[in-house]
């Protein structure tokens, strides 16, 4: 199994540039099915998720082209079938998107349960009330979700809880139905605005993404187009971290710093100094790290996926500080790990009470999720000794060439053991 083998202890410096959005780039691949004809996406991580959604269109019929490292060409013109390969489609979480997709063009769908990280119970109850209000009935056979409808049409949705995945969902499934439907009570991440953009420019028309009420008048038919794909914040914050748990000087470019207020703010007040630039930030840290209080939110509030991140930097930093998770229940299973490299936590349930120490030390530790991994990679980089990382393909789902941009910022780390199975680019 392929691990990162990490010497810690060696301060960040130098420039990271960040790839596209994940959260964004997952959802708008499945979208291509919606144009019926010939897209480029371009700023395309390389990721293991991504390779995973390609690798479904083009069993599905779609034409693949890679143009470039971060761009791909999809024909989505002789799409030949309306069910994802169960195998395939288990791999990943937002698989579920191929929902929407193919309901909003063909009228039906079927894809087995999503796979991806064990962050607690992810229901597509809010998903599948969406489709139903715009007139599709759903099933469950043998693990493969399916749904179908004879004419889909315009409704009002409103949301129990805010969920991203059911937000985007309802988007696809709607553009091309008939009459408008109004979806409340939505999320609002960057990646929202970013799907609902793309939608845009193959002719759909969305309003309102990015506040409360998005508004969909049903297109009669969809085209192709070109789209950029918005920098990822997540990885974005992940890099400024390390930098300031590591003490270092680091650029991180491609960036768009409204979009990493939240994390601008508590990094600020844990004792970085941020500069920001146009498309860039700068991060250094002079003092010590100070304690902080940090509640997870839907967006704007402080995202979730930075949550391990910052827990990490919390564990060095002088004081207590609370944690408390409002979105995911089972996201302090990287905790453990943590305990084993001298880190000092308390948890109960979603929150965590966080008392600092003066250093962290090398022990082996497994990633559990795709964010807890890059979280024992930084508390790895800031560690007394050697940390080795294992089952790493779960760091490689969201994070596009993590061990060389690191190495480049000046880590000592690599990667030992056997080459991971995980699925390789299908372009």
């Amino acid at each position: 199994m392929e691990k990162y083998v990490i010497h810690g202890g060696s301060a960040l410096t130098g420039e990271v540039s960040v790839s596209g959005a994940k959260n964004a780039a997952v959802a708008i691949l499945p979208a291509t099915i919606l144009a019926g004809g010939k897209c480029v996406i371009e700023n395309l991580p390389s990721i293991s998720d991504v390779y995973t959604s390609v690798h479904i269109l083009r069993e599905m019929g779609a034409e693949i082209r890679m143009l470039d490292r971060s761009t791909v060409e999809i024909d989505t013109t002789h799409i030949t079938t309306e069910v994802v390969p169960e195998e395939l489609s288990r791999q990943m979480r937002a698989s579920y998107y191929f929902l929407g997709a193919l309901l909003g063009r063909f009228r039906e769908a079927s894809v087995a349960m999503p796979g991806g990280c064990d962050l607690g119970p992810r229901p597509i109850d809010q998903h599948l009330k969406a489709f139903t209000s715009i007139g599709a009935v759903d099933s469950m056979e043998k693990g493969m979700i399916q749904v179908s409808a004879p004419k889909l049409t315009g409704s009002h949705v409103f949301f129990d809880t805010v969920s991203v995945g059911a937000t985007i969902n309802a988007m696809l499934a709607s553009v091309m139905a008939e009459g408008t439907t109004v979806l409340e009570n939505v999320a609002k991440e960057p990646h929202i605005v970013d799907v609902a953009n793309f939608l845009n420019t193959l002719g759909a028309d969305v309003r309102g993404a990015g506040t409360d009420v998005i508004k969909i008048r049903g297109a009669a038919s969809m085209h192709g187009g070109n789209y950029t794909i918005i920098p990822d914040q997540i990885e974005a914050g992940s890099y400024m971290a390390a930098a300031t748990i590591t003490g270092g000087d680091v650029l991180v470019k491609n960036i768009i710093p409204k979009h990493l207020e939240p994390i601008t703010a508590k990094l600020e007040r844990a004792g970085a100094s941020i500069e920001e630039f146009d498309e860039a930030v700068r991060i250094t840290r002079s003092g010590p790290l100070q304690a902080t209080n940090i509640k997870t939110m839907p967006h704007p509030g402080f995202p979730t996926d930075m949550q391990p991140m910052m827990t990490v930097l919390l564990s060095l930093a002088q004081g207590t500080s609370i944690i408390t998770e409002g979105i995911w229940e089972n996201r302090f299973r990287y905790v453990d790990e943590l305990l084993r490299m001298g880190a000092n936590i308390q948890v109960d349930g979603r929150v965590a009470v966080v008392e600092g120490v003066g250093e962290l030390q090398g022990a082996p530790v497994r990633a559990s999720d795709l964010r807890a991994g890059c979280a024992l990679v930084i508390a790895a980089l800031s560690a007394n000794g050697v940390t080795e990382v294992e089952e790493v393909s779960h760091i490689e789902r969201g994070y596009e060439s993590i061990v060389e941009k690191f190495a480049n910022l000046g880590a000592d780390i690599h990667r030992g053991g056997k080459p991971s199975s995980t699925l390789q680019p299908a372009f």
